[in-house]
């Protein structure tokens, strides 16, 4: 063998072998195939400045996750929706289809290779640690708080002053706690500035806004705003949870104000139960709440509010005309993801209208989240208990007096 023909099998010897799918076709890469997947549906929370456990952003993230990430989206538990799909469409459903999930599969099985660098696409934009872009203003917790590592917290009432003295319209908001791990949830909403922070507006018309476990920020569609009042203060009920660990918490709100001011304002319903027993040892309790709407309601979003023992939800709208329909149905309520259904098209609900939300609940023993199964339950604030509401979210006129503040 000449010398030359002996470099050329060194050569090729020395070349990698491209990765094969298991019918023998070449298997995806992650710069071709499945960087657009997570960039598209899983990168707008795994990335570095979020809240989820690891980043997805580049192959070098990716790869030590390969597996795990082929089990989630096999089971859909990732990403995280809970909506049947056979009543609904919604806009904000982030599911991946079947050529995706396959994409996924074949990737990982092949052994997760990384693939051509030139084929790597661009990344998303997003400004650091926000999911709505970079805030116009951020309000800060005028004080910090020291989360105890055992025991129960009553909820807490904090303010963070805005220094506006005029109104405001929000077209986007997003709460971010200062102790992800120990915030069960905030509701924002204004008080005069300058009071003593108290109860009160939480589900009033001076709310702006909130979240439950791992959300992100709300965008509203252009000309819907929310309205945030001049001369006065954000004030933050903040319902902690103990895990064991002290923390400190300095929660923070950032908002991105209209350019315009709006044709439609967000306001918003709930359909209620306070006055319910799950008996102890019940699979499978049901709690109703039924809300009639005494005018023409056009309605954008759902989001289901249960504890652990929350199984599953349902919206049914019962027609003044004596017909029915499911507007929402969740058969697996997942405390960990109290998740905001936004409607793909604005749903008018007529004068006459009976909103009803059915809600089942797991207190036995085969609910692994369940603190106590031998225990009734009734509704209270605190995690090992329980709560009933479907909230429901509205748009309608704005107030007259709202004038038309500029950004």
């Amino acid at each position: 063998m000449t010398s030359m023909r002996k470099l050329i099998f060194v050569m090729l010897v020395a070349l990698p072998a491209a990765a094969l799918a298991a019918d023998g076709k070449p298997a995806p890469t992650f710069t071709k195939d499945v960087a657009p997947i997570f960039n598209k549906s899983c990168v707008e929370c795994h990335r570095p400045t979020m809240f989820a456990p690891m980043s997805l952003t580049t192959f070098d993230d990716a790869r030590p996750w390969a597996r795990s990430i082929k089990t989630r989206v096999v089971s859909r538990a990732m990403p995280p929706w809970g909506a049947d799909p056979a009543h609904g469409t919604f806009k904000n459903d982030p599911r991946l289809t079947e050529k995706e999930i396959e994409t996924i599969v074949a990737w990982v099985d092949a052994g997760a290779p990384k693939g051509d660098d030139k084929d790597l696409p661009a990344a998303p934009k997003f400004a650091d640690g926000w999911t709505i872009g970079k805030p116009d203003a951020i309000f800060t917790m005028d004080e910090e708080f020291t989360i105890p590592a055992d025991g129960a917290v009553p909820y807490k009432y904090f303010k963070a002053p805005t220094g506006l003295t005029e109104d405001k319209w929000i077209q986007a908001i997003e709460i971010h706690p200062g102790a992800r791990a120990q915030v069960h949830h905030v509701i924002a909403f204004t008080q005069p500035a300058g009071s003593v922070p108290k109860p009160g507006g939480e589900l009033g018309p001076t709310n702006i806004g909130g979240i439950t476990p791992n959300k992100p920020g709300l965008v509203f569609e252009p000309g819907v705003a929310r309205l945030l009042r001049g001369n006065s203060d954000i004030v933050m009920q903040i319902h902690y949870t103990t895990n064991g660990t002290e923390a400190k918490d300095r929660t923070t709100i950032g908002v991105i104000y209209a350019k315009q001011p709006p044709t439609k304002m967000v306001a918003g319903g709930m359909a209620i139960n306070p006055r319910f027993v799950i008996p102890a040892g019940d699979g499978n309790a049901e709690v109703r709440a039924t809300t009639p709407l005494n005018r023409d309601t056009l309605v954008t979003a759902f989001t289901p509010h249960m504890h652990v023992r929350g199984k599953d939800m349902t919206y049914i709208a019962h027609y003044p005309d004596g017909t029915d329909e499911t507007l929402l149905s969740v058969p697996k309520y997942d405390f960990n993801w109290q998740i905001t259904y936004e409607l793909a098209k604005p749903k008018l609900l007529p004068k006459g209208t009976k909103l009803e939300v059915i809600a089942h609940y797991d207190n036995s023993t085969a609910n692994k989240f369940n603190p106590d199964p031998t225990k009734d339950v009734r509704w209270g604030d605190q995690t090992w208990e329980e709560m009933m509401i479907g909230f429901f979210a509205t748009v309608q006129p704005p107030p007259a007096a709202a004038g038309t503040p500029q950004p």
